[in-house]
């Protein structure tokens, strides 16, 4: 009798050697410094700044804290346009900076924020839009810095899924006012847990470091009302591993992804999004999008069939923010001004996509739903 696989989850951390770690980590025992800014903090700093190829970068505890910075440091007010279609903690950070969330429609697409919709619900009391690079995949920066530039508003990308993604060779984190990026561990880089922002604007720099410091400038001085936003040493020391061997990784998910499209590629009804020309994928999600009508299953049937075999992929994102009881209130948040968000909430579904997943993983997953899709497609 074979013996039974393990769960097949949707991902796993990178997690480098062991060995290794221990090696940084004695550095940092020698050292006696654990946090507020010591070597280990400082060098991933400058290192990640020459990963994403942006001019500055600010660490921190982790992903959803940097965003609530950035918004705090842009001293965003009144409103704020975002997506529907996003983790919970992109909307979370206006409320808790006092901002009201306005939702926008997505594009059918690309699932990123509209921009006519983002044009549409500009209002008197808009101070910004709040992006986010849905899978990896870039808003329109295009068109939303122009809307920003002709109503003065304010744009900060949340690109936690982006990491080293580049629009026609730049780095992603040089778009928009701020770009925040999640170091969490089920992110492709990351560092146990942790974020940064990027930014253009160096004067930023001193007000971001200090907001994320309770404001302290000094020994006696207390200039503004900040958090403990602030990466430690231990941290920083897992993101220096991880860091070698992302390269390394994404390579093995790239692999992956092209036994994924050879094998789901033919069947109607299932669409495999992908980045767009000059596009850099950040390899951090292999998603799929169920038509049903199409295919012949819907997208919650294909969840449903992958998880009675012990194959856990994710409905990422649903349901949606505009959906969830402390936002569905908002004059914003009715079904019928977000068509596009509601369909696409019903048709993703991320699939297993990580590089310790074998061949024989990827096909039994596919063969998981193939077996749910119209028998004249198979």
């Amino acid at each position: 009798m074979s013996k039974k696989r393990d769960p097949i989850l949707v991902t796993r951390p990178l997690l480098p050697d062991l060995n290794d770690l221990m090696v940084r980590l004695q550095d940092v025992w020698d050292s006696k410094w654990l946090s507020n800014g010591g070597h280990q903090h400082n060098t991933l700093e400058q290192r990640i700044r020459e990963r994403l190829d942006v001019p500055n970068v600010s660490l921190f505890s982790n992903g959803t804290i940097a965003l609530l910075v950035a918004i705090q440091s842009l001293r965003l007010q009144g409103e704020v346009i975002t997506t529907p279609f996003t983790f919970p903690a992109t909307t979370h950070v206006l409320w808790w900076n006092g901002v009201q969330p306005v939702f926008a429609d997505i594009d059918p697409e690309t699932m990123t924020l509209d921009p006519a919709s983002v044009e549409r619900v500009i209002t008197h009391r808009t101070s910004g839009i709040l992006g986010v690079h849905v899978y990896g995949i870039p808003c329109d920066v295009a068109a939303l810095g122009d809307i920003a530039d002709r109503h003065g508003l304010r744009v900060i990308y949340d690109a936690a899924h982006a990491f080293e993604a580049e629009i026609d060779g730049v780095g992603i984190g040089n778009f928009g006012d701020i770009s925040m990026f999640s170091f969490h561990p089920t992110k492709l880089f990351h560092s146990g847990e942790g974020g940064c922002l990027t930014y253009r604007d160096p004067n930023l720099k001193a007000r971001i470091d200090l907001l994320k410091n309770f404001g302290i400038r000094n020994e006696f001085e207390v200039i503004m009302p900040g958090i403990n936003g602030k990466m430690n040493e231990l941290q920083a020391a897992l993101g220096h591993l991880v860091l070698e061997i992302v390269d390394e990784e994404r390579a093995r998910r790239l692999r992956i992804r092209q036994q994924y499209e050879r094998e789901l590629g033919d069947l109607p009804g299932l669409v495999i999004p992908k980045v767009g020309p000059g596009v850099k994928d950040s390899g951090q999600y292999f998603v799929i999008r169920i038509k049903a009508s199409e295919f012949g299953a819907d997208r919650d049937q294909v969840y449903d069939a992958l998880r009675s075999q012990e194959i856990f992929a994710r409905k990422y994102f649903f349901p949606l923010t505009s959906d969830y009881t402390c936002y569905r209130s908002l004059s914003s948040a009715r079904p019928e001004l977000l068509p596009n968000a509601h369909m696409v909430a019903g048709e993703v579904l991320c699939l297993p996509y990580f590089g310790e997943l074998t061949e024989d993983n990827v096909s039994e997953i596919c063969d998981v739903i193939r077996s749910l899709a119209r028998p004249a497609a198979v």
